[in-house]
């Protein structure tokens, strides 16, 4: 392993001894400040995951948290001096702890908190402006295909996880009930908000993301579907991009 690598792995590993070849400005071994260091680097990424994951941070409490932020980082520490990626591994992590085994849920809740955090830092995009849209005649709207922004996010989950994400960060938010939750992220200005999604609001969603016209987003959503309340919060959260020509 070279210098560098061996560096790398004892920082992250504190049963590793220290490089023999790493050294103080006088040439001395560098013993304490190395323990001091590795000890700092560790306590700065367990602080980057409590914010980047603030729900889980909550629901788990803080000492049980930072044990597993501790296991974490040392299994997948990170691969990008880019910090905002730091943590995109944690929901498999979680799914596969089995400390976490009767929390199977935790593992889309830091899913929704990845999905925020990647909706904040995209890129900004066009969106539709109110005279866009007053320029398209009615009876053409159905045939126009209007896109979405690169900040818009979608999340599907099997548990109830925007309401278990309230809860954790407002306790006199209303309690989570059993059930499926599908969240559409939408960045109208610097955050990015979610959105419980329903019936019928993903295919009409996925539609427009693959081009389909508005009709058509329509018509993949159902017979009954009304894409006018869904229409309404993409148009006020800037979400929808000007048609194409």
């Amino acid at each position: 392993m070279t210098t560098q690598g061996l560096f790398r792995s004892a920082l992250l590993d504190p049963s590793s001894d220290m490089p023999v070849t790493l050294t103080d400005g006088a040439g001395r071994p560098a013993g304490r400040r190395f323990s001091v260091y590795r000890n700092n680097v560790a306590v700065g990424l367990t602080e980057a995951l409590i914010d980047g994951f603030p729900a889980c941070h909550a629901l788990l409490g803080d000492e049980m948290f930072r044990a597993m932020a501790g296991a974490f980082l040392r299994a997948h520490p990170p691969a990008s001096p880019v910090m905002a990626r730091f943590g995109e591994a944690l929901p498999e992590f979680m799914d596969a702890a089995p400390q976490l085994s009767k929390m199977r849920w935790i593992g889309d809740v830091a899913r929704l908190e990845c999905a925020l955090r990647q909706s904040y830092h995209a890129a900004d995009g066009t969106p539709l402006s109110p005279e866009d849209l007053a320029a398209i005649p009615p009876e053409a709207l159905g045939d126009t295909r209007f896109g979405l922004v690169p900040s818009v996010r979608v999340l599907l989950s099997d548990w109830p996880v925007l309401s278990i994400r309230r809860r954790a960060l407002d306790p006199a938010a209303p309690q989570a009930q059993p059930g499926a939750e599908d969240v559409l992220i939408l960045r109208p200005v610097y955050d990015p908000e979610p959105h419980l999604m329903t019936r019928g609001d993903l295919p009409f969603v996925e539609s427009l993301r693959r081009g389909a016209t508005l009709a058509e987003a329509a018509a993949s959503a159902g017979d009954d579907y009304d894409p006018t309340r869904l229409l309404t919060l993409l148009m006020q959260s800037h979400a929808l991009t000007a048609p194409e020509s």
